[in-house]
């Protein structure tokens, strides 16, 4: 999973890549649990589903939703959103039904039992309004129930019987014939009604997992279908006010998958991949968790309408390349935790500075080795990347978070597994590539526990680093006892200079009113007053011109300046260009200080990674072979 943070923040990961321990089966013949979706029927925002799981042969069985899901990390309980549930024998008539939680009902003489049926509440709506309690699902995890457009995160629909999650499933979706639908989940029938305005498409899911892997997409959506070279891509989107297109978005797409096949290889990948885009208009009422959600061959991605182009495209590039390497890790290197995933009461792996990590370290990396992004680009992203780290708790375990990452001391540092998980791994690849005199790389060694591993053989949680250790060189394995599983915070110079780059303070052009931090201004609210902030001291004009922190802001070019117009008036000055008449008057302690001049351009120090021109040969050609190979 990955998630953006935003003016509106957003927020989990893990995914599982196989299905609960195998259980004693309840039923008397192996007949699929049949399932279905009414979306014609919808009423008050609630879909109407019924489950029909065969004759049971117990007296007493458990339905449940799921607590959390794969690919989060939080508690989602989607139980909540369950009404009017309803267990019902074969003479049609309700049965005794116990509520034992949340997500959790019991229903007694069970051998009676015919179907159930209950509605489906949106999350995305409970998500606008404060929900109704606790934490509300990732958006990209949700569900979405509005006449134009329905998110089948399929999770937030259907349950499973506490013994029965590897048993078949068959899916029906009845919907308008209007709507256009698209699906992850193998499609066995599609009829018509008999007056034409209505269609149900079948679908079968092996197992439980099946159903929760596979999301779907129906209602006004624009799709395109390409193909990458073996991969048939299948790109869905849902923009309400109409402002963006699969069509707009295709080359994007095309240009970043293209690129990820050729950074990955031989890695075995999918003969399809669908990725659901739902672009949120930004009303009270919309979606706010803004990221994806990984599956095994498709993505769910929420991102805001109201971007550029531009700005829809680089955040595209960002999410969306992250949840395709997936398929990488935990698709194919995966604890018992994620193999074995218990939707109820999870256990989880200590490993996500690889799960998460590792794959948002590939996201980044083949940018840059693929030539999407130059070099400078990729040292800035990493550069960030440090710095968000810093802003968490540099000297927690990353295998003890990993562990206890849905408990509330450490969830507020799930966010460094982007962060930190990311340079962990471009660390680890740049001493592989230092010790196999660049033979060996991040990526081989997955492709080797890919190999040693797979899709249906977990390896066990408490022996990874060992046998990466043994797989690779002692100093990967001193370094994921010191910086991962240990407390010491990891000195990145140290291994920056390996490829010949340091930090180092470089003149960069700035606005007037930023420095390398941000902002130059404060306000003072009693005072009703804007001010220059300590920021002033690194804005090349503003210093040139003898202006000092503290000095208040009196007029612009004769327009009074105040903490009421200060939006506007600054963002006037953000648009500043050199050759332009100001004219400033500042009031500093008491007395008026005028700034009558012409703009000349701004600059600012700051300090970056930069190649170092010193740099050995055997330091170029490490840092050569580490950007492109």
């Amino acid at each position: 999973m990955k998630h953006i943070f935003s003016t509106l923040a957003l927020g989990a990961l893990l995914f599982s890549c196989g299905g609960s321990k195998p259980t004693v089966n309840d039923l008397a013949t192996a007949n699929p649990i049949t399932t279905s979706i009414n979306l014609s029927k919808v009423t008050n925002d609630k879909a109407p589903v019924t489950i029909n799981p065969g004759r049971f042969t117990v007296e007493t069985v458990t339905y449940r939703m799921p607590k959390v899901v794969q690919g989060t990390y939080s508690i989602s309980d989607f139980g909540k959103y369950i009404d009017d549930f309803k267990a019902l024998d074969y003479k049609g008539e309700e049965m005794s039904v116990t509520r034992v939680d949340d997500n959790t009902w019991t229903i007694a003489n069970a051998t009676n039992l015919d179907k159930i049926e209950y509605l489906v509440n949106d999350t995305f709506d409970q998500e606008a309004i404060g929900g109704i309690g606790g934490e509300q699902p990732f958006s990209p995890a949700g569900t979405n129930i509005e006449p134009d457009n329905y998110v089948l995160n399929l999770h937030g629909y259907i349950g499973y019987f506490d013994s029965l999650k590897n048993v078949q499933y068959t899916l029906d979706v009845t919907a308008p014939a209007s709507f256009v639908r698209t699906s992850a989940l193998q499609n066995t029938n599609t009829k018509s009604s008999s007056d034409g305005t209505q269609i149900t498409t079948s679908y079968f899911a092996p197992r439980y997992f099946d159903i929760t892997d596979n999301p779907m997409m129906y209602g006004k959506l624009d799709v395109e279908e390409f193909m990458v070279g073996d991969i048939k891509i299948v790109l869905s989107v849902y923009s309400p006010n109409k402002l963006h297109t699969a069509a707009s978005m295709k080359e994007t797409v095309y240009k970043m998958m293209e690129a990820q096949k050729s950074y990955l290889g031989d890695v075995n990948t999918t003969p399809r991949y669908d990725i659901y885009l739902y672009l949120s208009e930004g009303s009270p009422e919309s979606p706010k968790g803004f990221g994806a959600l990984e599956h095994h061959t498709s993505t769910v991605v929420v991102l805001h309408e109201q971007s550029t182009k531009d700005q829809l495209s680089a955040a595209i590039i960002d999410v969306v390349a992250h949840e395709f390497f997936h398929i990488v890790t935990p698709l194919s290197v995966h604890s018992e935790d994620v193999h074995y995933f218990d939707y109820n009461e999870p256990t989880f792996s200590k490993h996500l500075w690889m799960y998460e990590g590792v794959t948002e370290y590939f996201a980044q990396h083949f940018q840059v080795y693929e030539g999407l992004v130059d070099a400078e680009t990729f040292y800035n992203t990493m550069d960030q990347k440090i710095k968000g780290s810093m802003r968490m708790d540099d000297t927690m375990s990353f295998t003890t978070m990993s562990e206890n990452v849905i408990e509330e001391s450490y969830a507020s540092n799930y966010y460094n597994v982007y962060e930190k998980g990311a340079l962990i791994g471009m660390c680890i690849d740049i001493i592989m590539r230092e010790e196999s005199n660049d033979n060996r790389s991040m990526l081989s060694l997955m492709k080797e526990l890919s190999a040693k591993y797979g899709k249906e053989k977990p390896f066990v949680d408490d022996n990874l680093i060992a046998e990466i250790t043994a797989m690779t060189y002692p100093s990967v394995g001193e370094f994921l006892n010191t910086h991962v599983v240990g407390t010491t915070p990891i000195d990145y110079a140290k291994f920056f200079e390996k490829v010949g780059v340091e930090y180092k303070d470089v003149k960069v052009e700035t606005s007037y009113i930023q420095d390398n931090n941000g902002f130059i201004f404060d306000g003072d609210r009693e005072r009703l007053v804007i001010y220059f902030s300590e920021g002033v001291k690194n804005n090349s004009f503003w210093a040139d011109q003898g202006v000092l922190p503290g000095d208040v802001i009196k007029t612009v070019n004769g327009e009074k300046l105040t903490v009421v117009n200060a939006q506007a008036m600054l963002g006037a000055m953000y648009q500043w260009q050199p050759g332009q008449e100001i004219n400033v008057v500042l009031d500093r302690d008491g007395k008026d200080v005028i700034v009558k001049t012409t703009l000349t351009q701004s600059y600012t120090t700051v300090n970056k990674l930069v190649e170092n021109k010193k740099a050995t040969d055997a330091q170029v050609k490490l840092r050569k072979a580490w950007l492109k190979g």
